[in-house]
């Protein structure tokens, strides 16, 4: 039986601190925020399902990419919320500093990429819909998005449902979010928690389709 859609209102999408993600944001982080056997969960999924020679979309991204290191991907395009860290990424061909809460559109032109990831950060926007059906519109038909994330966050950015959720919660969210996108098919879960007691890692995937 399938998990019983949530109630995805208003107050859904409220957090603790709600001053503007630009302040929070403003120094600096070169730090991980998952653990290392969580990392390499996260690059072997970029490796099982990211073309190795494609244009790629680095979503909410910082000074690290987690890509595998043996790929030679075509273009790796950044965009994130700080200069310094985004600057501070090797795998990056090019990046942008871009607020998705405050403007859910991508600086990208339709089917641009091959493949995008967004790697433990799906829980702090406030109009998530609105920006995966925009990241469809920048991934050609067919190219895949691969959303990971964690039980860590900062917790006064993660929206209020995600509190509320545990981590199946957490998959079935994500999963509702990429299927109410509209321009996203063969949704996939997984969970590639490394064994032991480190940071668990889940993953939701979706192919783009054509633009809702």
């Amino acid at each position: 039986m399938p998990p019983a859609r949530l109630k995805l209102t208003p107050a859904a999408f409220r957090r603790e601190d709600e001053a503007p993600d630009a302040e929070f944001y403003r120094e600096a982080r070169l730090v991980t925020h998952i653990d290392e056997g969580a990392i390499a969960a996260v690059t072997q999924l970029y490796r099982e399902y990211l073309p190795p020679s494609g244009a790629l979309v680095d979503l909410m991204s910082s000074w690290i990419s987690h890509l595998p290191p043996e790929a030679a991907y075509g273009r790796v395009a950044g965009l994130g919320m700080n200069a310094a860290e985004l600057a501070a990424n090797p795998r990056l061909s090019e990046w942008v500093v871009h607020d998705l809460n405050r403007d859910p559109r991508l600086p990208y032109g339709n089917a641009e990429f091959d493949g995008a990831g967004l790697c433990v950060s799906v829980d702090y926007l406030t109009q998530p819909v609105t920006v995966l059906r925009d990241v469809g519109r920048v991934l050609r038909p067919g190219a895949p998005l691969v959303l990971t994330f964690s039980n860590r966050c900062f917790p006064t950015k993660a929206i209020a449902l995600w509190h509320h959720l545990d981590d199946a919660g957490h998959v079935a969210l994500v999963a509702q979010l990429l299927a109410e996108a509209g321009n996203f098919g063969d949704i996939l879960t997984l969970n590639r928690s490394p064994r032991g007691r480190g940071d668990p890692l889940f993953a939701v995937i979706g192919r783009a389709t054509v633009a809702a």
